[in-house]
């Protein structure tokens, strides 16, 4: 966690006040010893926030620990500085505009990111034909080919300015009147219910879902704590079994659970091969990359686990990366149906899922981040972040979590039980925008006890609503494409498939395949499988493992 370091409140801001000596780049030249940071920053800070974006945090000098940086704040009362020192032993990354060990921070001798050349929109007068825009250079070029992930312009500057509300070739607008189910819905701020403006349904009639959704391997240990969850007898008011959703990520996975956790009814998404830790491999990623990873999984995940029905239709980035637009047309080449990666900052009503053939409802929230700018016909599952105060009538304000393993402040298990039953009264008290609670399967393994805090959770609401539904991600979908009462959920036919599944799994005794591949030299892997053992570890340029590229 970042901590707070030399601050004031002053009015509801934050102010930083600097002592010493710092440089800054630009007309001002360098400032010298003599005056202290404080008076400096008084009489040049107009200067020193001149093109620095509000969210933005940069360094004041290049000297010391890599810890400290500082933003611009825009307060009711002027500008001011607000700081941020990071925990010892971590430096500040100024492109991932987060915390991290000192050793993966490669810009310490940067004072900010670099500022890229803007293509030039807003003119007094207009400077080029119709139908063209000019570039940071004065050129002018069609504009079709701002944002086409291609340079035109010759400063390339229109690739430059292509975030969701700046994209001149963007989704345009929510339009409910163009945008009907049951392939499209959308709203103006992307918090209203289905049904509900048609007059079909009101919200008190809408039914509560809460979907559990897991992201990475399933292996032995975290399928005990999914028994412990989805066993046979929790069911929900429509006499099927509660279900979940899991991303399945590759390495260590035993695909023969993957196969019996999809015979039961559970849904199976794709959260990549390689997990990749680089930040940028996500959000910088080719088509090609997304195409290897996303389609490459849910090859593995198909052929290893045996799953034939074209059920494998979501996505969850690794990290919750967003790949923009190149991610989401990879998405609809090869027909997956929905993205759960975007995350919604905290809110007083939560966001109902939406498809992405208009703009998003809600800013691109997180560092760095790249979400989707064009049209696309996807459906996006928003995690809607979590309140994580414990009393939030008088704690202060804290940000979200968009992880319930990433609630920091959360170290008990009756700390656990709140934080689940306060954001779902939130969900349940506003517009039943379904809640998501997303984990790391560790979190739950390793923090004792949890697992036994959500079990005990999910028997008390079931008992006490009968308008309440864990269910899974696609379930979710289906049920706004066709909005049906509580009171009709019983005859809801979309949500009888698979509805009480008994009996044993497909194979006992998987094989244990030991394998290896030239991608990994000198790993060796046990890749558990009903089906025949493959010639090579399936990776991401030989998913089948057959030795053929992908």
């Amino acid at each position: 966690m970042w901590q707070l370091t030399r601050l004031v409140l002053l009015f509801g801001v934050f102010v930083f006040s600097v002592e010493g000596q710092f440089r800054l780049g630009g007309p001002k030249g360098q400032y010298k010893r003599g005056k202290s940071g404080e008076e400096v920053v008084q009489d040049n800070l107009e200067v020193l926030c001149q093109g620095q974006p509000g969210s933005e945090y940069f360094r004041l000098t290049t000297d010391g620990d890599c810890r400290e940086v500082v933003r611009c704040d825009k307060a009711a009362v002027g500008l001011r500085l607000a700081s941020v020192k990071c925990p010892s032993g971590l430096g500040f990354d100024l492109e991932r505009q987060t915390c991290d060990w000192k050793a993966n921070v490669d810009n310490c001798d940067r004072l900010s990111k670099p500022r890229l050349v803007k293509p030039n929109f807003h003119t007094v007068e207009p400077v080029c034909p119709d139908g063209q825009l000019q570039c940071g250079d004065g050129e002018c070029i069609d504009q079709s080919l701002f944002c086409d992930s291609q340079p035109d312009c010759g400063d390339g500057s229109d690739e430059n300015a292509c975030s969701v509300d700046e994209d001149p070739n963007g989704a345009p607008l929510c339009d409910p009147v163009q945008c009907r189910l049951p392939d499209c819905f959308c709203s103006v701020d992307g918090t209203s219910a289905p049904g509900v403006e048609s007059g079909k349904l009101e919200i008190s009639n809408i039914p509560q879902m809460i979907t559990f959704t897991f992201n990475g391997a399933v292996n032995d240990e975290n399928n005990r704590v999914y028994d412990k969850l989805f066993h046979g007898e929790r069911i929900n008011p429509n006499g099927c079994t509660a279900k979940g959703t899991f991303f399945v990520s590759h390495k260590y996975t035993n695909y023969s659970a993957v196969q019996d956790l999809h015979r039961r009814g559970h849904e199976i998404g794709v959260f990549s091969i390689t997990n990749d830790e680089d930040p940028k491999y996500w959000t910088e990623g080719s088509y090609d990359n997304w195409l290897a990873e996303m389609a490459g999984a849910r090859l593995i995940i198909e052929r290893f686990s045996n799953i034939t029905d074209g059920t494998v239709v979501g996505v969850r980035a690794p990290y919750l990366r967003i790949g923009g637009n190149e991610q989401f047309n990879m998405m609809a080449d090869q027909f997956f149906a929905y993205d759960s990666t975007i995350t919604a900052s905290l809110a007083s009503v939560p966001l109902w899922p939406y498809t992405l053939h208009y703009r998003m409802p809600h800013k691109c929230h997180g560092n760095s981040q790249n979400c989707p700018s064009k049209s696309h016909p996807i459906w996006e599952m928003p995690i809607n972040e979590l309140d994580r105060r414990e009393d939030p009538e008088f704690d202060e304000n804290l940000t979200g979590c968009h992880l319930v393993s990433s609630c920091s402040n959360i170290y008990h298990k009756d700390q656990f039980r709140h934080l689940l039953q306060h954001n779902f009264e939130r969900h349940y008290g506003t517009n039943r925008a379904p809640l998501s609670l997303s984990f790391d399967p560790s979190w739950l393994v390793s923090n004792k006890g949890f697992a036994d805090v959500v079990s005990e959770w999910m028997d008390h609401i079931l008992a006490t609503y009968a308008d309440v539904y864990f269910v899974t991600e696609l379930q979710v979908i289906q049920w706004i494409q066709n909005p049906t009462s509580a009171t009709a959920m019983r005859e809801f036919l979309a949500w009888k498939d698979k509805c009480l599944i008994q009996g044993q799994p497909f194979c006992s005794n998987p094989n244990p395949c030991p394998l290896s591949t030239r991608e990994l030299p000198g790993e060796e892997f046990r890749l558990h499988t009903c089906v025949e053992c493959p010639k090579n570890y399936p990776w991401i340029q030989d998913p089948t493992g057959d030795g053929f590229s992908f």
